[in-house]
């Protein structure tokens, strides 16, 4: 008499118990959990953004001391109480709205024979990104109170990267000038004036262009 197998039970997963099962699998609550990581965009901030780029404009178009709060609003199309709320008076709206931080690259990091090259690279590639620096170019020109911001911006920003890459900290200054001569004059015929020939050169051209003069700027021997 032949003795008949035992069945074997099906394999499988066993089945989940205790709280990873109530959970579900990780690959389904991992985009849930990341997704309750990341703020929601707040209607505020879509406000804020809507009163700086009516300000640059107005600023831009009117100067700092013609330019009002009650002008700005309604381009804004927001009660002029709102803008109080948000940047306290006209002096901390224009502050605001004309304030940049350009993230200028670590030029004593790099080659000496680099840095102008860097610097033109690194700042077209914020005026092609975004309209922020040209709304400040457009600012500075248009009155005292925007050249003031400009020439901060020299200060605080512009020299201390030069500092790193020019031989002689006596002629920091005067190199910083000079570079920025180039950048600001180059950046006002592409983005502000919209000279067609400027406008139509590559970035790779302008980089081409433009970085050697910026370079012997900042480090060639004194003439």
């Amino acid at each position: 008499m032949t003795e008949k197998p035992t069945p074997t039970p099906a394999s499988g997963p066993a089945p989940a118990s205790g709280p990873a099962a109530a959970s579900g699998p990780a690959s389904e609550s991992a985009p849930a959990s990341e997704s309750a990581s990341a703020p929601p965009r707040r209607r505020s901030d879509g406000t804020r953004e809507a009163i700086l780029v009516a300000a640059r404009e107005r600023f831009a178009a009117d100067g700092y001391e013609r330019a009002t709060i009650r002008a700005i609003a309604k381009d804004a199309r927001i009660d002029p109480s709102m803008v109080m709320r948000y940047y306290g008076s006209k002096e901390g709206l224009f502050a605001a709205a004309v304030s940049v931080d350009l993230r200028l690259p670590d030029l004593g990091a790099l080659r000496r024979e680099e840095v102008g090259e860097a610097l033109v690279t690194h700042l077209f590639g914020l005026w092609e990104s975004s309209d922020v620096l040209t709304a400040m170019l457009r600012v500075a020109t248009a009155g005292p109170a925007g050249a003031e911001r400009m020439q901060e911006t020299f200060r605080e920003q512009l020299l201390p990267a030069a500092r790193q890459a020019c031989p002689d900290p006596e002629q920091v200054p005067t190199r910083a000038a000079l570079a920025a001569s180039q950048l600001l004059g180059f950046a006002l015929t592409r983005y502000v004036l919209r000279l067609p020939p400027s406008v139509a050169l590559s970035r790779a051209e302008i980089v081409a262009w433009l970085g050697p003069t910026v370079q012997r700027y900042l480090t060639a021997p004194s003439p």
